[in-house]
């Protein structure tokens, strides 16, 4: 199998939204603790906080029900909150729990997104287009799902609009899902992990900004890091690999 126009080598990973999104978290606690709005106190959000693990507590089904579903609207709807839904389940629920959620919503997610964009406007594309696009869809049918994985393994392209482009194509929809499913999960995991990794607010009012910097905290922020650059790597060597295949194949030539 060659996979020259798959070669993920081509591209840089795009940096870690993570960064962006601590950074958009302290100014906007920075901001209201400069207003002095007595509602944004930490006293109040440990008070928020009992109220969440108490009815994660008496009432476990509406809140896996409504966590699911609310993740599955944002993922479908392309809305730009499905790493910070990630972190605050793992925080709440914990990392297994959050990480099965989240796992399944994100795919469930994804394929709504991907079966609209199919039938609004990726069938009258192939009816219009089909002499245009067989040799396209013929290719994708051969490598498709090492090109989806690979998209969703580097994170080189937006998940959002990897379901949209998916959409107009015709790989199937069951291998659609478990390739995402599958692609998915390593990061999805990484997420989990790092707000698992979290501390409670009352940890917080009691230790300060010290229970923050915890080695699960700076091992989770390191993993974040360092997966798009092993993955990268190792999907390189595949690539050469393959590309060194198929030169021999072609080489050797019909027996």
């Amino acid at each position: 199998m060659t996979h020259s126009k798959l070669d993920a080598g081509a591209q840089k990973p795009r940096r870690g939204v993570l960064p962006y999104i601590l950074l958009a978290a302290i100014l906007a606690v920075g901001g209201y603790l400069a207003s002095g709005d007595k509602t944004w106190t930490l006293e109040s959000w440990l008070q928020r906080e009992e109220q969440l693990r108490q009815l994660h507590a008496d009432r476990p089904l509406a809140v896996y029900g409504t966590a699911f579903l609310l993740y599955v609207a944002v993922t479908a709807c392309s809305l730009p909150f499905a790493t910070v839904l990630s972190c605050s389940y793992a925080w709440l629920l914990g990392f297994v729990p959050a990480l099965i959620l989240v796992s399944f919503a994100s795919t469930s997610g994804a394929t709504i997104a991907f079966l609209l964009c199919r039938y609004l406007i990726g069938e009258p594309l192939q009816r219009r287009f089909s002499h245009r696009l067989a040799g396209f869809n013929r290719a994708l049918a051969r490598d498709g799902a090492w090109y989806l994985l690979t998209l969703r393994l580097t994170a080189v392209v937006p998940f959002f609009v990897v379901n949209a482009v998916m959409g107009l194509t015709r790989i199937r929809i069951m291998t659609f899902w478990w390739v995402s499913q599958l692609g998915m999960l390593p990061g999805t995991c990484l997420y989990i992990y790092a707000g698992s990794s979290m501390p409670h607010l009352d940890q917080l009012a009691q230790q300060g900004v010290r229970g923050v910097i915890t080695p699960r905290v700076f091992l989770a922020l390191v993993l974040l890091g360092v997966f798009p650059l092993v993955v990268k790597k190792s999907l390189d060597l595949v690539n050469r690999q393959a590309r060194a295949k198929g030169r021999a194949d072609e080489t050797r030539g019909p027996r």
